[in-house]
């Protein structure tokens, strides 16, 4: 699997829960990893065969703009969907980070990572349900 990678990605934006976040931007910090099987780009040297990593910054510094979510975990997850849906990452990992957010802290944060579903899972766990219907179990004797 081949990453592509962004560390460091510094915006504003209006997230969390607390009544003196939900008005004023704050500073964020991003840190995301994009997974892709062995691109193409290592063997045309183009980038349509690879993740543009100059344009996910373009679409994440769209997000904190336009979102309206109120938690880390929520804003990770529109970016994992983002880089999984629009940029067809097979598998990612996000981390979003307030820095400072309180004085003896350095940071506060979450981690996230998400696989994209495969294009058969739905057809497996169909047959799965089957099976067990049937009275059948996978992997029983």
């Amino acid at each position: 699997m081949d990453l592509i990678f962004i560390e460091g990605l510094r915006g504003q934006t209006v997230i969390g829960i607390h009544h003196t976040e939900l008005h004023d931007p704050q500073p964020v910090v991003i840190d995301l990893h994009a997974g892709v099987p062995h691109a193409r780009a290592c063997d045309t040297d183009r980038i349509a065969d690879t993740i543009d990593y100059g344009v996910v910054r373009e679409r994440l510094q769209r997000l904190l703009i336009e979102h309206r979510l109120q938690l880390l975990e929520a804003f990770a997850e529109a970016i994992a969907d983002i880089l999984i849906d629009e940029f067809r990452a097979s598998w990612v990992r996000v981390k979003v980070v307030k820095p400072r957010k309180f004085d003896d802290v350095e940071s506060v944060g979450v981690q996230i990572e998400r696989f994209a579903a495969e294009p058969d899972a739905p057809q497996r766990g169909a047959a799965v349900l089957h099976l067990i219907g049937s009275g059948m179990v996978p992997g029983g004797r």
